[in-house]
């Protein structure tokens, strides 16, 4: 029988270092911007009764074409998370938490979708969710940690671009006439267009086919349906950036792919990156989702961003590099590895970053190791070192000492080695 060639599922992969390192320091960078605002992080379970996504329109590709469900040993019907706002709605339905209630999230996502540049069926998100305000400025402070959060990675091609939805009978009422014009004008619509139309006549709002647009081109503008309560809102919203400098493009034909959205909407892209494949993120409000979920009437605004989208934004803008993950010290151990072992674990203890050689290897190989471990210094012991009480330590070409071609080289009591590594790395030099 010939063997098997095991791969990673078609639409994932395995992210292995530095990338990995890379993906750890944005969810932490995140996490820092969010908990200056008062967000506090939520875990949720990778994997909710299938309810809680049905909850979300099953008009949308999401739920209807591209959630993993499958049944339990117990017969229940559940769904790997395709977003997380609706498991945050339905963690507040569960747990009531005192309002408002400001939580940030960051983990992945599952949707069985058609794999492109920065799109994965296993996907991870970072966002925010604001429950318990209908204040425009809660609005506009969920919209101003997205900004400052994609401009704090380095992003400067970074465009904003809103809309409002209206309220629940606006919307009710733009579908309708939506509906109508599609409806009337089908025959000039693309197959998949059509196929669209049947199940939410919104999202041809976003159809790029060349077959829709002139049909989209004369769609009724949401705007002539909104109540004054829902304009007052979205004004409100609109002087609330001006305020805070932030530039945004007013787009009256962005909708969000989810039935939930109300009022605001939002979307952030790149033009970094191809356009139609430019969006990092986006969110809006969601008043009505947490009622639909079993909860109160209770309001909700936020947004997620996808990592791998931002990730090919800063790539393209030579922004945000993977964090260094040279070691600070190498161990280089020629008396049977015994010291390598102690040393790299002292060091460690005293927050250095220490790496070292197996296997017996000769001084020179481990020599080469240290060089390529990118290490600013090399610890030696050998059996004078060992003999004497002492450790040799060498300041790696390439760090300040090699410009004249050798390292420079001293040794160190063995008792005293760690407190001179921490005090050399603190001063940036062993001289």
């Amino acid at each position: 029988m010939s063997a098997v060639s095991l791969q990673a599922p078609r639409g994932t992969r395995d992210i292995l270092a530095p990338d990995s390192a890379r993906l750890r320091a944005l969810a932490e960078t995140f996490a820092d911007a969010a908990e200056l605002a008062g967000y506090g992080q939520v875990v949720s379970p990778m994997f909710e009764q299938i309810e809680v996504f049905r909850r979300v329109g099953e008009a949308t590709d999401i739920v209807s074409k591209e959630m993993y469900e499958f049944r339990d040993p117990g017969d229940r019907r559940l769904a790997l998370r395709p977003e997380l706002t609706a498991s945050l709605a339905r963690a507040f339905v569960q747990h009531r938490p005192t309002l408002p209630w400001k939580a940030w999230y960051e983990g992945p996502q599952f949707r069985y979708e058609k794999p492109q540049a920065g799109r994965f069926r296993q996907f991870n998100q970072v966002g925010a969710e604001l429950f318990g305000s209908d204040d425009p400025q809660a609005d506009v402070e969920v919209i101003a940690l997205a900004w400052r959060f994609c401009t704090s990675l380095g992003l400067r091609e970074l465009r904003l671009v809103v809309n409002s939805l209206g309220d629940r009978a606006d919307r009710e009422r733009y579908l309708g006439a939506l509906s109508a014009h599609f409806e009337q004008r089908a025959a000039g619509l693309s197959a998949q267009g059509r196929e669209t139309l049947d199940r939410n006549p919104l999202r041809l709002l976003d159809s790029k086919r060349p077959a829709d647009l002139a049909v989209v081109a004369g769609a009724p503008a949401v705007d002539d349906y909104w109540s004054e309560a829902a304009a007052g809102h979205f004004g409100a919203v609109l002087s609330g950036l001006e305020a805070l400098g932030i530039p945004f493009e007013r787009n009256p034909r962005l909708v969000r792919g989810l039935d939930y959205y109300r009022r605001t909407a939002f979307e952030l892209a790149s033009d970094a990156l191809d356009g139609a494949q430019d969006a990092v993120g986006g969110g809006g409000r969601y008043d009505g989702l947490v009622a639909d979920l079993g909860g109160p009437e209770v309001p909700g605004v936020g947004f997620a961003l996808g990592v791998d989208r931002l990730l090919l934004a800063c790539d393209a803008e030579g922004a945000f590099p993977p964090p260094p993950g040279a070691a600070d010290v190498f161990v280089v151990d020629v008396t049977g590895g015994g010291e390598a072992t102690l040393l790299a674990e002292e060091l460690r203890g005293a927050g250095v970053r220490a790496e070292r050689a197996f296997d017996g290897r000769s001084m020179k190989a481990q020599m080469k190791a240290a060089d390529r471990s990118g290490a600013r210094w090399a610890l030696l012991v050998g059996p004078d070192e060992l003999a004497d009480g002492v450790v040799s330590m060498r300041e790696m070409r390439g760090h300040g000492a090699g410009h004249a071609g050798a390292s420079v080289q001293r040794r160190v009591a063995r008792s005293d080695v760690v407190g001179e590594v921490v005090r050399a790395a603190g001063e940036g030099s062993t001289r």
